[in-house]
């Protein structure tokens, strides 16, 4: 098996993929699902053996890069794909000109998913699109 994780201009298939999870497993309404964001962010596209399997987003704000909309498809969850999806999203924003840290909102179920990848969960549990969250940040310096 061969794993591609990369920038991807390939917004139809990411948000393909995004429909799938967040929108029919996880009950997000649809029109919160895309938003103006989009536009603007660096997507990215995991792929095994050719066949999309995952994406995450970034949106650079000043010195944040804003890690979101993570998802894998549920046949590949429990294999290191996400956590690969992430450090993929963590090189990314790295190598932005001035970016010192990265930024997500982590449902609160996978908050411990993320402390293992160096995130620590800062301020109060909040409500995005029906689903607990909590901020965490990820400094690089």
């Amino acid at each position: 098996m061969s794993l591609s994780i990369s920038v991807t201009e390939d917004l139809k298939t990411c948000f393909a993929l995004r429909h799938r999870v967040f929108v029919e497993e996880q009950g997000v309404p649809v029109e919160e699902e895309q938003d103006d964001l989009d536009a603007s962010a660096t997507h990215l596209l995991a792929q095994q053996d050719s066949i999309p399997v995952g994406t995450a987003r970034i949106v650079f704000n000043g010195n944040t890069a804003k890690i979101g909309r993570v998802c894998v498809l549920s046949s590949t969850r429990g294999t290191g794909l996400g956590a690969k999806l992430i450090e993929a999203a963590v090189d990314t924003a790295r190598a932005h000109p001035g970016v010192t840290k990265a930024k997500l909102g982590a449902q609160i179920h996978a908050l411990g998913f993320y402390e293992k990848l160096g995130f620590i969960a800062f301020g109060p549990v909040y409500d995005d699109a029906g689903i607990d969250h909590r901020d965490m940040v990820r400094d690089f310096t």
